[in-house]
């Protein structure tokens, strides 16, 4: 069993809080977008389609580079 110690710390006392701060900032105006023309005006490149069709795009564009490499790789040992 294990005594309790008998040595006591003081308490950290708390200073008083800093003033707040003087500078005052005025909320931020809100980015304008840049306006598109013809047909691209009408497309919104952040929904979830065009992100799952770059997904696809990309694991597609992976697999045919690793296809690529593979092959080549065959190609060289083949000789």
């Amino acid at each position: 069993m294990l005594k309790e110690s008998k040595i006591r710390r003081k308490n950290v006392g708390l200073h008083q809080p800093a003033r707040p701060s003087r500078i005052r900032r005025e909320p931020m105006a809100p980015i304008e977008q840049p306006k598109r023309r013809g047909w691209l005006a009408n497309i919104d490149f952040h929904s979830k389609e065009w992100e799952i069709g770059l997904a696809i795009a990309g694991i597609t564009f992976f697999a045919l580079a690793i296809n690529a490499v593979v092959f080549d790789i065959g190609h060289l040992l083949g000789n």
